[in-house]
């Protein structure tokens, strides 16, 4: 306790020998300090500059999608991999609901049939980094496992917090980004005409199977490409 007593009382001694600063001496420390909070706001400027974003070409128009690696950094690395890949060219909206979501990213066409790609090994659920489920934000697609994204996102067109946050629907969706130019063509998509068609889906064992699926645009809203932005 005198330790602690003693170093409060030693700091002001000190302070209080100090000999006072010439206005020179002040004026060349209180321009230092008003470098430093310029440096701050430079760097904070240069982080905000840093934050990834994509531009996602469609037939119906581009879509620029800002990323959050802070709060989902395991999606958003994945997510990269696949664009630097080119991996979503020539991909497809191949699920679109008007009052939820348009899913795409993981089907392309062979012989106008929807078919799948083969993906990269999934990805650990990020539900829980904080991102809400909400109108313009872009979210992981995955199966009932929480842990079983791989390359197919979602974006959403109406308010699903309330069904797809964590804790929700087994674990939840990882949002990974927004839609920050662009949500006309978004809403456009969420427009168009769907109906129940058959997809060529991967099996559990790497085999193709065709299925009945429903949602599917009848004329393909098609992805032509995803790239950072520059």
């Amino acid at each position: 306790m005198k330790v602690l007593l003693l170093v409060p009382f030693l700091f002001l001694f000190l302070v209080g020998c100090q000999p006072k600063k010439s206005e020179t001496e002040t004026s060349i420390s209180n321009s230092s300090k008003v470098k430093a909070v310029e440096k701050n706001a430079s760097d904070r400027n240069s982080n905000r500059d840093a934050i990834p974003s994509v531009v996602l070409k469609t037939t119906k128009g581009d879509i620029t999608i800002e990323l959050d690696p802070d709060k989902a950094p395991i999606t958003v690395e994945n997510f990269l991999t696949y664009v630097d890949a080119k991996f979503y060219d020539g991909t497809i909206f191949h699920r679109v609901m008007s009052d939820f979501m348009i899913q795409g990213g993981g089907f392309g066409l062979q012989d106008d049939i929807p078919t799948e790609k083969p993906n990269n090994d999934s990805i650990k659920n990020e539900s829980e980094g904080g991102l809400g489920n909400s109108v313009g934000t872009v979210a992981m697609a995955r199966l009932p496992d929480p842990d079983s994204a791989t390359s197919q996102f979602f974006i959403n067109v109406a308010d699903n917090n309330s069904n797809l946050n964590f804790p929700h629907n087994n674990g939840g969706y990882a949002v990974f980004g927004k839609v920050t130019a662009g949500m006309d063509v978004v809403n456009e998509i969420k427009m168009v005409r769907t109906s129940t068609k058959y997809m060529n889906s991967i099996s559990s064992s790497g085999a193709i199977q065709a299925g009945s699926h429903q949602n599917i645009p009848i004329t393909p809203v098609i992805i032509e490409s995803i790239r950072r932005t520059e």
